[in-house]
This record gives C-alpha cells, structure tokens and sequence, in this order.
C-alpha cells in the first residue's frame, strides 16, 4: 500500500464519488464491501501519515469529542419562515397578493412557480468557503441557529466539499429528514434494546440532529434535500429557481426529486392534489406542498414581511383523522384549581404522530353526543 500523497488524495476522490452515487443519484457502482475496503486503507493510510489527512476526508465525517452544548450562529442571511394556505381560496389570494405588489407589465400572463413537498423535518443551512463545508446551524429563531456542524458531518448526503465551480462563500438552506425505512428500523432497534420509542420522523430527527455525541447521530439515517441559498459571495446567482436547484445539483447536493415547475394558480392546485394522493408513497414524511415565485428578480422585488416572504407559501394537507377507542377519562386539577378532563385513548398513528391523550374542553357536547368508555372517536 503506497504511502503517496497521491493514493490518499485518489482514495478521497474515489470515496467521494461513490458517495455521491449512493446518495444522490441512487445508482451505486459498487458493493458495499468494496466501499468499506477503500475506506478502511485510506483509514490505514491516515494512521500511518497523519499529514495527509484532510478536513474533507470521508475519514472526518465523523469524530471530536462529546460537546457540552451547542454554540450559537448567527446566519449571514435570516432564515425565513413561511405563511400558510389551508385551502384553494388562499393560494388565490396569495396570487392576488403577489400581482398586485408587482407592475402590470411584469405580472401579465400567468406567473411561473416552483412547487416541491413541504418537508416535515428541521430547517438547516450549511456553509461553505472555496467549497469546503466549514459550518451547519439550525433555524433556531431565524437569526441565531445552534452550531451543528459536527453532527451534520456524518450525514453522507451532505457533501464535505462542493463539485465543480464554487462560490467563494455560500449558505445553503435544506431540511434534515429521517426517511420512513430509516425511522422503522430506528424504532425497532428501540424496541430491541428496551429504549422508548420515537413518536414520529420529525421529532426523531430533530433529536439526533442534537446529540451532543456525533456518534451517536451517524448511527441514525438522517437524509438532507436542499432548496435555497443564504449568504452568497463570489458567484453568479441562478436566474430562476429552478435553475438554483438544478446548480445546488451540480454542487453535488441532494434536492427533491418532486419538484416541478408549474403555471397559475391551476397549476399550483394540480400539484398540489396529485402529491397528495401519493404522499403514502413517499419515502419520506411530508404535511404540505410549498409555491415559490420561480424567478429570483421578482422574489426580490417582492421582499418579505416580518420574517415570512411575499413571494412564497405553504400549502398544507388537511389534517390527518384516525378511529381510536376512548378507554377512560381522568380529570386533572390545573394551578387555578379548574378541573379539566383528559380522555385516555388507545394510541394510534395520526399523520406520523402517536396520539393517546386528547383534553376534553366542552363536557355539555360530550354529555350531548352521549360518549361512553369504549366507544370509538376519531382522533386529529
């Protein structure tokens, strides 16, 4: 085995590039016993040559010490939040609202949008300097996230180092996920080992995104798709966004297969009903569909209110309903001394999450519908 700094750099460049194959592009060229070989001599490597070890080596996804917190980041560019539409009425009104901040000339004819899946996961953004991953923070309030980066590290579809042309400095914005094989087989290991059980996706990965032990987060299959740019030096900004999803590709960064661009508000709502009747299917959870205005000139001119923009909107599903079965009902005293009844439910899975409880405001409807321990109620 050559000790050559030229083995080690085409060991990081191999590894990588199956990386990208197994992670992006779900087309891997070798077996997983071929990847765990080149990985374990560029290891070997390393050890015997610590001078050659790189901060973008597939090595350094994971490692450093248990963290006593996480430090706060301040984001180069906020990260916004986003309104929400809850019916056909309201995507209309968004429409509205867009054409009417713009000139008559630019809104004629019908508005382009990029619509994709509003992930049910945690907002990230990730920095890059000449290419290199330098840093990852959450959303935390918008303008001051938690430093992250050590965990974001093990994540295989966060690249350490960005493909092709780079900008001198970027902040790139996605959402960490934990796809529903990935959170079944958490669960199950759980189970295994006696430990409690994740409520749903979101919370599972918003907890191993925080453990202060990257090991432990390398452990969970966490996933990452990536749908917009911060902070941004040094390079051209994309035209459109569609053609910032297309460069965030090339960078070698996941985005979501299911977006599209579409027309009108006709196309937005066509979207819209066909994700929903494919949501099931999906590999991963999802509570909505998200319209941005496509071209970056106009979502600029549309700017933002508060911390929401003008130029985009979630539109979300309807709440999920499932049947349960009331067992028994316990009333609990609050600080004030008011009695408030609390109805025990068989657990059952609503929208990814286990509801069993269920507080029970209004005791004249009750005593109207005639309710008894036993029946079935539908539970939201």
């Amino acid at each position: 085995m050559s000790a050559s700094p030229a083995r080690a750099e085409w060991l990081r460049a191999e590894l990588a590039r199956h990386e990208r194959l197994y992670y992006l592009l779900d087309d891997p060229e070798v077996p997983d016993a071929e990847y765990d070989r080149l990985l374990l001599e560029l290891r070997q490597l390393e050890a015997a040559h610590p001078e050659l070890v790189t901060t973008d080596s597939p090595t350094q996804r994971v490692g450093g010490a248990v963290a006593a917190g996480f430090a706060p980041v301040r984001h180069g560019v906020a990260m916004l939040s986003l309104e929400n539409a809850f019916s056909d009425d309201d995507v209309a009104d968004f429409e509205r609202r867009v054409r009417a901040r713009l000139e008559p000339g630019i809104a004629a004819g019908e508005l382009d949008y990029v619509a994709e899946p509003k992930l049910d996961g945690l907002a990230i953004s990730l920095s890059y300097e000449q290419g290199l991953l330098t840093g990852a923070a959450t959303r935390g309030d918008g303008i001051t996230g938690e430093n992250v980066t050590a965990n974001v590290r093990t994540i295989h579809s966060v690249p350490l180092r960005l493909l092709g042309a780079v900008p001198a400095r970027v902040e790139i914005r996605g959402e960490v996920f934990l796809p529903r094989a990935g959170f079944a087989a958490l669960n199950a290991a759980a189970a295994q080992s006696g430990e409690k059980a994740f409520v749903n996706p979101r919370n599972a990965a918003a907890g191993s995104l925080r453990q202060l032990d990257p090991a432990v987060t390398a452990r969970r299959p966490l996933a990452v798709f990536c749908y917009a740019l911060g902070e941004l030096a040094g390079f051209a900004e994309p035209a459109t966004q569609e053609a910032l999803l297309a460069q965030l590709r090339d960078w070698g960064l996941r985005t979501s297969p299911e977006a599209r661009r579409v027309q009108g508000v006709s196309g937005c709502l066509d979207y819209y009903r066909t994700l929903a009747a494919r949501r099931a299917q999906l590999d991963y959870q999802i509570d909505g569909v998200v319209y941005k205005v496509n071209e970056l000139a106009l979502q600029r001119r549309l700017g933002q209110v508060s911390r929401a923009p003008r130029w985009a909107i979630a539109h979300k599903f309807p709440a999920d309903e499932a049947l349960t079965r009331l067992r028994e009902v316990e009333f609990q005293v609050g600080r004030t001394g008011v009695l408030t009844p609390v109805a025990r439910l068989e657990p059952v899975l609503v929208g990814g999450a286990l509801v069993s409880n269920a507080t029970l405001h209004n005791m004249d409807e009750i005593a109207r519908k005639g309710l008894m321990l036993g029946d079935s109620v539908p539970a939201t």
